[in-house]
C-alpha cells in the first residue's frame, strides 16, 4: 500500500493524520452502549453492519475529558489484534497522499500529545500530528505512585 496515503482529521481541535493502511472505514455511529469496569476512554460498544465495535474516545484518552458527541458521532474504524474499534473524531477532511511524506517533529508540541504523536505530516501548508490507532486501544500506563 502507498505509504504516503493518510486520513486527515481533527481531534480536540488539533489536526491529525493516520496512515490509510490502519483504517477500515469512516462511519457515523448509532447508539453507543456504555459498559462497566473499563477505562474512562472506552466510551462503550456500538453496532456496525452486524459487528460490535469498541468505541474509543481519543480526547478522553489524551486529555482526560470526554469528547462532546453528536447524535451520530463520527468514528474511524480500525482492526487491531483481531478486534474492531471505532475511534471518535471531530471531523474528517480527506484521505489523500501527502507528497512530502512523514517529517520528524521539530520544536515542542502539547505535552498531552507527546506520548501519541510520532511525527508530522504536511497537507496544504498545515502540519498534522501523525497518530497510530494501536496507541489508543492499548491500556493506558498505570499512574506512578508517589514515593
Amino acid at each position: 500500500m502507498n505509504d504516503k496515503l493518510f486520513l486527515f482529521a481533527t481531534i480536540a481541535g488539533t489536526p491529525v493524520a493516520i496512515r490509510a493502511n490502519e483504517i477500515e472505514a469512516v462511519v457515523r455511529l448509532g447508539d453507543i452502549v456504555p459498559i462497566q469496569r473499563v477505562p474512562a476512554h472506552v466510551r462503550g460498544l456500538a453496532a456496525l453492519r452486524s459487528r460490535v465495535l469498541t468505541v474509543i474516545d481519543i480526547e478522553s484518552r489524551i486529555f482526560g475529558k470526554s469528547m462532546a458527541v453528536s447524535e451520530r458521532p463520527l468514528a474511524v474504524v480500525s482492526e487491531v489484534a483481531a478486534h474492531t474499534y471505532g475511534l471518535l473524531v471531530e471531523t474528517v477532511s480527506d484521505i489523500c497522499e501527502a507528497p512530502e511524506g512523514v517529517q520528524p517533529i521539530q520544536g515542542r508540541i502539547d505535552k498531552a500529545w507527546a506520548a501519541f504523536a510520532t511525527a508530522l505530516v504536511e497537507r496544504e501548508g498545515r502540519s498534522h500530528l501523525l497518530l497510530s490507532v494501536s496507541d489508543f486501544v492499548s491500556a493506558p500506563a498505570p499512574a506512578a505512585k508517589a514515593a
